[in-house]
Formats: C-alpha cells, sequence, structure tokens
C-alpha cells in the first residue's frame, strides 16, 4: 500500500477479524513432572485448577519465535503479504528484551515494511488491549491492515520451586490481523471494554529486578525476580471481575445469537462459577486449559484460533472474549462473527 492510499479522511471504520492464527511450543510439560521435585501431584493440581499440561519453550527457543509463527498463520489467513502490514501492535509481559520492544524484532522476522510497531504490557489482558487498540487504528481510516498479536513465555518469568505459580502457567502466543469490516466481511469487533485497578498492584507482580530496583547479586539469591502472587486475593478478584465482564458483554444482547465465551483460561472453577452465575450453559464455553494452563496473553487468541479452526463459529451468532491479570487489569470484547 502506498503513503497516497493510506492518506485518507479520518472516520469511524468498525473493524473485522480478517485473520487469526496461534502457536504453542512442542516441549509438553504434564503434571507429573512436578512430582518429581514439589509437594503436589497430578490430582491436586487438577482439582484446584483443571490442568493436566502445559507448553514451555525449549532453552534454545525465543518468546518471539511464537509471535512470529502466530503472525504468520493470521497473515496467511487473511491472505495479508507482508508489504500490506500497517502496524503491529503484541500484547506481552515477557518480550526477548527489556528493550526494544518485541513488536519491532517481529516486524524485523516477518519481513514487514517500516510500519509502526510496539507493545502493550497489560499481563494476561495484553491481547485484548492489543486488539482494541488495533481496531481503533483501523477506526480512524487511515490504517487496512494491523496484526495484533497477543502472548507470553511465562516459563521464563515464574519461580519453578514455587508451587503457588510454577504448576499455573504455560507457553504460547495468539494473532489476528485486523481490517476494515467492509473488506473483510467477518468477526467485526462491535464493542470492547479495558478497565484497570493500580491498588491491585502488589497481588500479582514481578517484585524486583526492574528499574525501581535494579537486580543485584541479593535479588537473584533472594528469587525476587521472579512472579509472585497473592493466590487467594487473586482468585476473589478474578472470579468477581470475570462476572462483571460477562455481564457487561450479554447486556442488552439476545441470549439466542450468542455463539460462544472465550474466556482467559486462568482456572476452571473460576471460569464454571462464573458462567454458571449468569445462567450460560457450559456448553456454550470454550476451554483449553487442560492442555496449555494459563498461557497470559496467549490465552484468548488461542482459544479463539482453536474455536476458529475447528469451525464453531457461526455467521451473526456473537463472541465473548475476557480477560484480566496483573495491573490489576481486565479487558473484554464482543465479536460478531
Amino acid at each position: 500500500m502506498t503513503d497516497d492510499e493510506k492518506a485518507v479522511p479520518y472516520g469511524p471504520v468498525p473493524a473485522g477479524i480478517a485473520g487469526i492464527g496461534h502457536h504453542v511450543p512442542d516441549r509438553v510439560i504434564d503434571n507429573e513432572y512436578f512430582e518429581k521435585y514439589l509437594d503436589t501431584s497430578d490430582e491436586w493440581i487438577q482439582q484446584r485448577t483443571g490442568i493436566v499440561q502445559r507448553r514451555w519453550l525449549a532453552e534454545d527457543e525465543k518468546p518471539s519465535d511464537m509471535f512470529v509463527a502466530a503472525a504468520e498463520m493470521a497473515m496467511e489467513d487473511a491472505g495479508v503479504r507482508p508489504e500490506d502490514v500497517d502496524l503491529v501492535v503484541v500484547g506481552t509481559a515477557s518480550g526477548d528484551y527489556l528493550a526494544p520492544a518485541v513488536a519491532c524484532v517481529v516486524q524485523a522476522r516477518l519481513g514487514l515494511p517500516k510500519c509502526g510497531a510496539f507493545d502493550i504490557m497489560a499481563a494476561c489482558s495484553g491481547f485484548l488491549y492489543a486488539l482494541a487498540t488495533g481496531a481503533s487504528f483501523i477506526g480512524t481510516g487511515r490504517y487496512r491492515n494491523v496484526l495484533a498479536i497477543g502472548g507470553d513465555a511465562m516459563s521464563r518469568l515464574i519461580d519453578q520451586e514455587d508451587r503457588s505459580t510454577a504448576v499455573l502457567f504455560g507457553d504460547g502466543a495468539g494473532a489476528v490481523v485486523l481490517q476494515p469490516h467492509e473488506v473483510c466481511r467477518r468477526g467485526l469487533v462491535e464493542d470492547y471494554v479495558l478497565g484497570a485497578d493500580g491498588e491491585g498492584v502488589p497481588l500479582l507482580l514481578r517484585p524486583k529486578g526492574g528499574a525501581a530496583e535494579p537486580m543485584t547479586e541479593e535479588i537473584l539469591r533472594n528469587r525476587e525476580h521472579f512472579i509472585h502472587m497473592e493466590g487467594r486475593k487473586v482468585y476473589r478478584f478474578a472470579a468477581a471481575r470475570m462476572i462483571w465482564l460477562l455481564d457487561w458483554a450479554m447486556r442488552d444482547q439476545d441470549p439466542e445469537e450468542l455463539g460462544w465465551m472465550i474466556p482467559h483460561q486462568m482456572n476452571r472453577r473460576i471460569l464454571e462459577q462464573a458462567t454458571a452465575h449468569l445462567g450460560i450453559p457450559p456448553n456454550k464455553v470454550l476451554h483449553n486449559i487442560q492442555k496449555y494452563g494459563n498461557t497470559s496473553a496467549g490465552s484468548v487468541p488461542i482459544l479463539l484460533s482453536e474455536g476458529y479452526r475447528k469451525g464453531l463459529f457461526e455467521k451473526d451468532k456473537f463472541l465473548v472474549l475476557g480477560a484480566f491479570g496483573a495491573g490489576l487489569t481486565w479487558a473484554g470484547a464482543r465479536i460478531r462473527w
């Protein structure tokens, strides 16, 4: 696309999803892996989380490997060439480097033109923040193809000796190509909501090793550079916020038009409680936590991509996407297929 073709007037242009893709590493970590060195068991993990296994990057792999693979699948699905892409937005808490943005790494590896590229750090809500941002850029009328990616390499951020977090997380990424809906004619982004409560920062964070308290030998020795989570408080927040997100998405909607709930895969019990509270049938809720665990910003787009590839999405039905994470952040989107 030439510069002249991009120079169109600003205006409200509804965005649609033209292509979808995802990628998870080949390395499978089952629950028995943790039984060898942690005080836990396969039964304990499954009962409390619903997780049977998760995928972790191999030692010679990088987070950008997942982002690039997911993006390539989405671009192929959309029939979009590298030179067509106007913008790359990546929602992640685990790029290849602290700086620069992994979106720039992705741009180079995909051979994209010198378009804009930046990261969004909203933890597990990262993909939906990226989706909303990309849809907004499409909405200006100045962008025709936006690549929105979400994913994390949580195995690189967790303390693998901490039972409370080590068993929960996996690695993975998903991506979508956004276009004006009048062009792609599917996946209309009808609405989205973003939120945060900074008072919850201490509940889920990497306490030290950042710019506030740069890395030291003591921080490494005390393992304070890994993720720390106040499990019970985060659980209560997640349960309440998921109910709020689902209620927001369903408000003023005909329940008969609901296609699927595509929720962040953090805990099977939370998801079942939230959907039951709103009277949403279990057969309308997609799950893959048993296979991948909590892949943070990769959770929603991986589930979206799997559902799409199984042919589950019906024309004119709507999808409800919801996530929440460190920050504390939350985000939701309603997609009309």
